[in-house]
């Protein structure tokens, strides 16, 4: 009977070594995951700005296309006047409101 006891004691014991050990092993795992997940984050926030940066860069040329006489960028200034002529009718509609 004692031998029993003695025999589930240590089974116990291994089995709480081999816990604490796979929760060490897990805790550094999460520690590395978490800081590989801000360098991903950092990484990704930085491409997301060189995108916009990328994307306003070839709107730019494609506007100095359409300014140059590009015939292909046409329909392009065409739209952008438009959108700055709207532009420039709110600003005269507000100042009117205004009283100025």
């Amino acid at each position: 009977m004692l031998q029993d006891l003695e025999n589930n004691f240590s089974e116990l014991e291994r089995k709480i070594l081999a816990l604490q050990k796979n929760y060490r092993n897990l805790t550094e795992k999460l520690s590395e995951l978490s800081s590989e997940h801000d360098e991903l984050k950092i990484r990704y926030d930085e491409e997301r700005r060189r995108n916009q940066v990328l994307a306003e860069e070839q709107k730019n040329i494609k506007l100095y296309s359409a300014i140059s006489g590009n015939p292909e960028h046409n329909r392009l200034m065409k739209n952008h006047i438009n959108r700055l002529v709207k532009e420039i009718d709110f600003c005269i509609a507000q100042l009117q409101n205004s009283g100025l």
